[in-house]
Order: structure tokens, then sequence, then C-alpha cells
């Protein structure tokens, strides 16, 4: 089982137009709506893929009632920790003019201490026992840049586990602890290490330096490029076959949950990442936040080319 914690879910709402005009009325289409934030995405990619998960965090709110709502709708567990404050709602908006997306994050409601002590009582002690937890996404306001480093430890000492998928000081706090996976992106990466990657080249010493760290394999996602992910026996770049994007949100999310749900099963790396890629890429193909479906993901695998480095 994979447990995912998501300190910062969303209610995302996705809306198409022809032609986004500022300061003026735009008249929308396909508006839909879809549990998010970083932590659930994974647990909705794994329980369409046929893993067991479970998802962990913060809910609270009318826009909370519709996200527990969807995802009981969906089949997808969960085990959130209550908050009086209202979670947070983001807004992707599709101009069909010109194929080009905007999105707007909101910045989550402040969390109490209570709040926070809640949910780390549940952490400290997981039941039941998951082989892997996925820490994802932002952190609302009123909890330390510190947080995921926390929650890697009361991992550890179950036998659990870890995944990091965040970015700036969250990303650098949480590192500290050294989790057993992480998946940047080359922006991330480079604000991680201070450095730019401008090249293949570039991202292979990257991810060496972060498994001399002592992570056990760590992935730089490329976008449409792919992805070089290595452990300490194998490095290799896996590039997707070309499709006609939709939409990219939730597609590192989707990468995340076919790399752990194989890896939960015993297969190795090559096979793992091949799965995270035809996930990621089968992201795409679908609006807004709709992420991968099984279909796709089983016609595209085959397609995903692997080169060791």
């Amino acid at each position: 089982m994979i447990a995912t914690i998501t300190l910062n879910p969303s209610l995302d709402k996705a809306v198409n137009v022809d032609g986004l005009v500022l300061e003026e009325t735009n008249r929308g289409s396909n508006y839909m709506r879809y549990p998010g934030g970083k932590g659930i995405n994974v647990s909705r990619v794994i329980h369409e893929l046929g893993g067991e998960t479970v998802a962990y965090g913060f809910i609270g709110g009318f826009d909370g009632d519709i996200l527990m709502s969807l995802l009981r709708q969906q089949g997808v567990p969960h085990d959130f920790t209550e908050i009086k404050g209202e979670i947070r709602s983001n807004f992707i908006i599709t101009d069909l003019n010109i194929n080009a997306q905007t999105r707007i994050d909101a910045p989550g409601p402040h969390i109490s201490p209570e709040e926070m002590e809640s949910l780390k009582n549940k952490l400290r002690n997981l039941k039941p026992r998951p082989q892997y937890a996925v820490m994802a996404g932002s952190v609302p306001p009123g909890i330390p840049s510190d947080i995921y480093r926390e929650f890697i430890i009361y991992a550890r000492k179950q036998g659990i586990k870890t995944v990091l998928d965040a970015d700036g000081k969250w990303l650098k706090e949480g590192i500290k602890a050294v989790p057993d996976i992480v998946k940047p992106n080359v922006h991330e990466a480079e604000q991680l290490l201070g450095i730019q990657l401008k090249d293949e080249e570039a991202i292979m010493a990257a991810v060496a330096k972060l498994i001399e760290m002592g992570i056990e394999i760590v992935a730089i996602s490329r976008g449409k490029d792919g992805m070089i992910i290595a452990n300490r026996e194998v490095m290799l770049n896996l590039i997707p076959p070309r499709v006609e994007v939709d939409s990219t949100v939730g597609a590192g999310d989707s990468t995340i949950a076919g790399l752990v749900l194989k890896l939960s099963s015993g297969a190795n790396l090559i096979e793992a990442a091949r799965l995270a890629v035809a996930a990621g890429t089968a992201a795409t193909l679908t609006p807004g936040t709709e992420l991968c479906h099984r279909s796709d993901v089983d016609r595209i695998l085959p397609l995903v080319a692997v080169r060791k480095l």
C-alpha cells in the first residue's frame, strides 16, 4: 500500500475559453472540477492503475466537502484531518485559440498548531502501514519549512520508504532527512543545487550528486523530453513518444505514481521508470487535472524508449 500526504489540497476548477481577453468578460466552456493537490493526484493515479493507496492531509470547508465527494465517486480511499479553514481553489484556464494554459494557484488556509499536531499524531503511527509514503506539494501558511524533513523521520522510524516531491525551501529542507526517492523537474533541481542544467550531461551530474547524498533513487523530469533517473547501479534516459497534449497539469504526479507503484511490486528500476514515463505522458492527453487513464498508459508503455547512460 502507498500512502500520500497532501498538506495543501485544492479543488481544481478548469475551464476553456476561445481567446482569453484581459479586462473583458470571457465566456467559458467545458467547466470541470477535480480533486487537487500533488499527493492526492498521486493517490488518484495509483488507484486508476489498480494499486492500493490512502490519501492523508488536511481538509476543510465547502470545497473540501466537494473534494471528498469527488474522491468517493472515484473510489479513492482517504483519511483526512479536518481543519477550520477552507481549502484552496486552483484555476486552470485553457485558451483553445492558441493552445496555451494559464494556472492560478491560491496559497491555502492557515493551519493552526492544534490542527498540525492532529495530523502529526496520525502520521506517527500509520495504519495500515504502507510500503511507501509520498510527501508532495506546497505547504500552506502556518507550517514551518522543515515539515517534510520531520515527516520523513516519522516514516523511517516505522520502516516506511519515503518519496519527496516539493520545490523551493520545502525541498531544500526536506532533502536533509535523505528521503528514498526524489523527483524534481529541471527548474526545481537548478534551484536546489544552485547550478544551471543546460544539457543532458549537466543533468546526469546533478542526479549523481544527489545519489551521493544517500538518496536511493533520483529522477529529474524533463517534460516532453522525458526523464533521467538513477540509483547506485544504473542511470537511465527515458524518452516518451510524441503525443498531442491537452493539459500538462498533474503529469509529474502521474509520473511519481507509476514509479512508486511499480517499485512497490518488486520491479526493477527500468520497469518502474518506463511505467512512470508512460503514466506521465498519458496524463497530458486529458483535460485539466483529469490525470491519466489506464488504457492510455497501457498503450503508451511499449512506446517509451530506454537508454542506459
